[in-house]
């Protein structure tokens, strides 16, 4: 298995290399210079064209003329994965290549703001309403000083750590928080200050959570780890009897994926694990046993939702990879289904130049190259599954 995963990295890091760490995202459809005609600049239109591109099993975008980019949440993800080829390989190939992405995240923060965040670099349109390009969120932020953090760690340069330091004042300072009784929700972006319970998102609340946790234990600073335990706190109260969470609190966002699931069981993993608030082992235990046991098949297919499989989607591969490796250590069946997810999907929607596919339905494959949904977070989940299967 591990000469497999092997190769398949080795296509991938070629095929990066190759296109200049740029590529599509699933939600640039409004990047298109036909946009204003196309959607007469109508929320409801832009969600639809939007949508409409991200869904149409062919690749729209040349057509419309949208460009490949370099994403802040890819080099988040590429620096994560390349640490980790580092630390198993000692080539220091992946550690400049490591090295590369996070100074590129440090040249390209959002600008205006109490501290380095990261944004799309897109517009963005939903039913919840308009994220602008370069508004930066609390999910894409906190996952990109995870990385950050494992940099300082690996290398011990201040410089990283001092990154996370900003990281946690951008959070405490702009970001709003919903209130319930003694816990709290924070916000996904800073551009609403609208503290209603409508707004909680639960998988963007316990990245901040846990980013503060873990800066938390490097530095002790007791308003990190008080926010971050009433975060927590809020989130577990909505846990459901079956282990499980909804994407939010509001009814509209009553639906549970794969991968916004992994988001909050890793988050309340690092929580846990940095802080030492043992108060919520037993919920993280029910969590990790409804997501092992609901989203993959008996050959490993990552299934997208609770209730159903398809779409094929490789996001869900690579955090089920990921979510399955990092938290081993809570179900002894982890490694054996995180090979089985891994071998599947370099089967199954790995091209034969190097990069993965976006999804794969039932008579047809998307075979658009998306950049951190897919390459980045692909590299990653295989480089830490790879590190753990060579270390063991």
């Amino acid at each position: 298995m591990n000469n497999t995963i092997d190769f398949a990295i080795e296509k991938l890091d070629k095929w990066i290399e190759n296109h200049d760490w740029k590529a599509y995202d699933p939600f640039d459809g409004l990047s298109s210079k036909y946009t204003k005609q196309l959607t007469l600049n109508n929320p409801i239109l832009k969600i639809i064209l939007q949508q409409s591109i991200r869904r149409f099993p062919i690749n729209l975008r040349k057509i419309l003329a949208i460009k490949p980019e370099t994403s802040s949440k890819a080099m988040g993800f590429f620096a994560q994965g390349y640490l980790h080829l580092y630390q198993t390989y000692h080539s220091e190939i992946f550690l400049d290549k490591a090295i590369y992405c996070l100074n590129w995240l440090i040249n390209n923060p959002s600008d205006g703001y109490s501290g380095y965040c990261w944004g799309n670099h897109f517009d963005y349109q939903s039913r919840g309403g308009r994220i602008p390009k370069g508004v930066p969120t609390v999910v894409w932020t906190g996952l990109i000083g995870h990385s950050f953090m494992d940099a300082y760690e690996l290398t011990g340069d201040e410089k990283y750590l001092s990154v996370v330091k900003s990281i946690s004042q951008f959070i405490v300072n702009d970001l709003p928080r919903v209130q319930l009784n003694d816990s709290l929700c924070i916000g996904y972006t800073p551009q609403k200050k609208d503290s209603r319970l409508n707004n909680a998102i639960h998988n963007s609340n316990m990245i901040g959570a846990s980013i503060l946790a873990r800066l938390y234990n490097e530095t002790k600073d007791s308003i990190l780890l008080n926010i971050a335990a009433k975060a927590v706190k809020f989130t577990i109260h909505y846990q459901l009897e079956d282990g499980g969470f909804y994407y939010g609190v509001a009814r509209k966002h009553h639906w549970i994926d794969s991968f916004h699931t992994g988001y909050v069981l890793e988050a309340l993993y690092n929580y846990i694990k940095y802080s030492r608030d043992e108060n919520y082992r037993d919920n993280l235990i029910k969590g990790y046993g409804y997501f092992i046991n609901t989203f993959f098949g008996i050959d490993g297919t990552p299934k997208y939702y609770n209730y159903k499989t398809n779409p094929l989607d490789i996001q869900c591969a690579s955090q089920g990879i990921q979510t399955l490796t990092n938290l081993r250590s809570l179900d002894s069946r982890s490694i054996e289904i995180a090979k089985k997810v891994a071998s599947w999907t370099i089967t199954n929607m790995q091209d034969s130049s190097g990069y993965f596919y976006f999804r794969k339905y039932p008579f047809i494959i998307n075979k658009t190259p998306t950049l951190h949904w897919g390459q980045a977070t692909m590299l990653a989940a295989l480089a830490i599954l790879n590190h753990n299967l060579l270390k063991e």
